[in-house]
């Protein structure tokens, strides 16, 4: 099954659907899976790491979407 979605895309729907739009990368991980937004994945590691590196790494290009609260906790910021 291919994507419909991209990470981050999924990643925000995520968080919209948190009350304070704050979420723990399992937390997020858990929102995907069950809802198969994004079942086809690359690499040997698991999307809860993913969605950290995305939503926290990737040379800064998703820090305008997301901010880190913690070391395990994020942010969809306010636009």
């Amino acid at each position: 099954m291919k994507n419909l979605l991209k990470l981050h895309e999924a990643i925000v729907l995520a968080l919209i659907s948190k009350e304070n739009r704050t979420a723990s990368f399992e937390e997020i991980e858990k929102f995907i899976t069950d809802r198969n937004l994004f079942p086809e994945r690359k690499g040997n590691i698991t999307l809860a790491k993913q969605v950290m590196l995305r939503s926290t790494k990737s040379k800064g290009r998703y820090l305008h979407l997301f901010e880190p609260v913690s070391d395990n906790l994020i942010r969809l910021r306010n636009l």
